[in-house]
């Protein structure tokens, strides 16, 4: 009777933990759809145009980012898309963000993307970390409730 568990024991795979980041879906899948307002909020941050961010999220979602201050202690900042999109505007910098390969997970009309992002001000790597953006769709649209990330400038890849 030793023996069966034993057998059973060595059959038995080990599941390999998920992957942090996939490769990006088909462009006419659901997760292409998910990202189009991603899309949408990473060309208002190229364009330097806060309102063009407005259409692809809910007014009370959130923005927020965590990181460390140069003594080490932790800091959240969050503030309203209405907040974001007032910060965003015209200057002479370049920027770009890029999270070239997020996992996506939907259920529903509930939906989130998870992945590794870069920002580049003039071609340059600024700060990165990861992102986590959760969405709702409404009236067949996706929609950007709220958006928390990482920011570190500390082992950042161009990507």
């Amino acid at each position: 009777m030793i023996l069966l568990p034993l057998l059973l024991a060595l059959q038995t795979t080990p599941v390999a933990p998920i992957v942090k980041g996939t490769a990006l879906p088909p462009p006419a899948s659901e997760e292409a759809a998910v990202l189009a307002p991603i899309d949408g909020v990473f060309a208002a941050i190229a364009a330097r145009n806060g309102q063009a961010a407005l259409p692809h999220v809910r007014a009370e979602g959130r923005a927020t980012a965590t990181g460390t201050k140069p003594d080490g202690t932790p800091v959240i900042n969050g503030r309203s898309w209405a907040e974001f999109a007032a910060g965003l505007t015209p200057g002479p910098e370049r920027y770009e963000e890029r999270m070239p390969a997020p996992a996506i997970e939907i259920d529903g009309d509930i939906a989130m993307a998870w992945g590794d992002y870069v920002f580049l001000i003039d071609g340059k790597v600024a700060h990165c970390g990861v992102n986590h953006f959760d969405l709702v769709r409404e009236a067949g649209a996706w929609k950007v409730l709220n958006v928390t990330w990482s920011r570190r400038t500390m082992g950042c890849t161009g990507q």
